[in-house]
């Protein structure tokens, strides 16, 4: 026996159906026997082995196992393919697969010998010289062992040189084992490292006819081959420590800043919490540094001298807050109000007379059966049409849809989307629900659920309208009137739109007053494009019309503005010889006077 050095060592055993099943047990008696008297490891010799025929089959790879025990008793598991002797094909494999690193192969600069022994009985199928030759440029050291009716000259078209250093012709299987031991010593070399005085400051590694020197973990090896230097895991910049790296020998430990504590993973560093152990006595909040806290207050607070209790301030009265008309303080914070009969704008602080660019509005569409697909593709980009109009945004517009059937549903609240490209986009996304008209529960769930505050209304404080939008096409299958009315005392400016079979009955009870502004109808879906402007006047009156103001010409100060216009024109003409005679002027005055005691008649 012989201690040998590292190895890489492939079997590639050939299981065609010319080799009986005694036979095959032979074979696997000389593997074992050969792996026996090596010396095994991870850092010595690693086995592998495959089996061919008319395919390639890896029964365990250079990576796989490292002990004997284990190695034998896969070799004594595996089942002969018993096809043809494809022994190029074998060759190739062991060159393309087997002695990769992937595979666990050593790589080549470490100069481990790579040896593949080949055991076969008949003529091979395919060709061997070539991809034999390309397998040894490769640096791999072919054995070639043929038995009994084996062909010569494929055994020597395979085999490294010299070639009776590494042909074999056994004639017969009983003689294998035998053989076994006589190739053995093939193998085996002279230990170099307890030959002469290898000088390696760790460990010493045999190859054939020479050695090298290795370090232990964590330490590496220095330019003269033999002496060992530790790695300084943190100079190098592999630690990945957030705060602080110290080096232990071969490796690195993580430590962190004072105030903080190291996480589990060892290398990030948390801030201690001191506001967590109770003890601060903040009024409002905690708020923890390195080595200690603070305490701070809430906005619109100020910091007593204590420097743990907190005190409102006027927000008002301290801060430059922009609002047109008033500003109201609130604990902590402020908010800008309008005069009655105005609104807050989108920056909220001006003030207008129309709300348009400014409320909180939810749409509530019928998604009944009645409805029918191709229509409810007509409703969405109705309420699309109605986006484009309003100034959506956070501070201005919000805009929430609900869908009803025979259910409710919130297809956005409030305070989902932002823009009016978020809620086009999420509104041609709606789902057809289909099924009953139920529009008495979508009122109760737009008046409970919709225009809460945790869906995104704003507060009522705030002045901000409410604007309910309905949308049916028929008649609803339970009772409407309760919950149009809360809708309405609530505060809710509710608008009703009915298309085709819409009641409406309904659809003014709906509805605010004056009702005849508030509810809108359309024959059919396909002709409702006008109800989006009316929906827009009624709004705003304002928009749409340029800097005409919508007023009604029997209010008294628009008679009183007519008469003193009309009269001012007949003057001018008066003046420039424009008039056709005094009798025309005569019958204009009558005709105004006439025109006055009729309107006054109807008031």
């Amino acid at each position: 026996k012989c201690r040998t050095g590292p190895l890489d060592v492939v079997f590639v055993i050939d299981s065609s159906r010319s080799v009986r099943p005694f036979e095959f047990e032979t074979m696997r008696r000389f593997m074992v026997d050969i792996i026996s008297n090596l010396d095994l490891g991870p850092n010595a010799t690693r086995v592998g082995v495959i089996q061919y025929s008319s395919q390639v089959q890896n029964i365990f790879s250079l990576k796989t196992f490292f002990t004997r025990a284990d190695m034998e008793k896969a070799i004594n598991s595996i089942i002969p393919l018993a096809q043809g002797t494809m022994t190029g094909l074998a060759i190739q494999y062991v060159m393309n697969v087997a002695f990769t690193t992937q595979e666990g192969a050593r790589p080549p600069h470490k100069k481990i010998p790579r040896i593949a022994i080949i055991v076969t009985d008949g003529r091979p199928q395919d060709h061997v010289t070539e991809v034999a030759a390309q397998a040894r440029n490769a640096g791999i050291e072919i054995y070639a062992v043929g038995i009994q009716r084996a062909d010569m000259n494929s055994l020597r078209a395979m085999a490294s040189p010299p070639l009776e250093e590494h042909v074999f012709l056994v004639e017969s299987f009983e003689l294998i084992q035998q053989f076994g031991k006589q190739f053995q010593d093939k193998l085996c070399g002279v230990d170099m490292c307890l030959e002469q005085k290898h000088g390696c400051q760790h460990s010493c590694v045999t190859t054939p006819g020479s050695f090298y020197c290795e370090c232990n973990p964590g330490y590496r090896l220095n330019v003269d081959g033999k002496t060992c230097s530790s790695i300084d895991a943190c100079a190098e910049g592999r630690h990945s420590c957030q705060h602080h790296c110290v080096s232990t020998h071969g490796s690195y430990l993580c430590r962190c800043r004072a105030g903080y504590h190291l996480n589990q993973d060892k290398r990030t560093c948390t801030l201690t919490d001191y506001c967590s152990f109770g003890n601060h006595s903040c009024q409002h909040e905690c708020v923890s540094i390195p080595r200690g806290h603070y305490c701070r207050c809430h906005p619109g607070f100020r910091l007593q001298p204590d420097g743990r209790s907190c005190r409102a301030t006027d927000l008002c009265n301290g801060v430059d807050h922009g609002c047109e008309f008033k500003c109201v303080s609130t604990e902590g914070s402020y908010h800008c109000v309008c005069p009655e009969g105005q609104h807050l704008q989108a920056d909220g602080k001006t003030c207008s007379s129309c709300g348009a660019g400014h409320v909180d509005l939810v749409m509530v569409i019928d998604g009944s059966k009645s409805v029918r697909p191709q229509n409810f593709e007509l409703v969405k980009q109705f309420v699309n049409r109605i986006v484009d109009l309003l100034e959506v945004s956070p501070h201005g517009t919000r805009v929430g849809l609900v869908q009803y059937s025979s259910r409710v549903r919130t297809e956005f609240p409030l305070n989902k989307y932002h823009s009016a490209d978020e809620i086009k986009k999420a509104v041609m996304e709606v789902e057809y629900m289909e099924k009953g008209t139920m529009t008495g529960l979508a009122l109760k769930h737009m008046v409970e659920h919709s225009f809460s505050e945790l869906e995104g209304a704003r507060p009522l404080s705030h002045n901000v309208p409410r604007i309910g939008l309905v949308f049916t096409d028929g008649r609803s299958q339970d009772d409407i009137s309760e919950w149009a009315r809360r809708a309405k005392e609530s505060g809710i400016i509710m608008f009703a739109v009915g298309v085709g079979k819409a009641v409406e009955e309904e659809l003014r009870a709906i509805a605010s007053e004056p009702v005849e502004q508030h509810f809108s109808y359309s024959a059919d879906f396909t002709t409702m494009t006008h109800l989006v402007e009316n929906f827009k006047l009624n709004i705003c009156p304002e928009e749409g019309k340029g800097k005409t103001e919508i007023r009604s010409p029997c209010e008294c100060e628009a008679l009183v503005q007519f008469q003193t216009n009309t009269v001012a024109i007949l003057q001018s003409l008066t003046e420039k010889n424009i008039l056709w005679g005094d009798a025309w002027a005569v019958w204009m005055t009558a005709r105004l006077e006439d025109l006055e005691q009729q309107i006054v008649n109807q008031k």
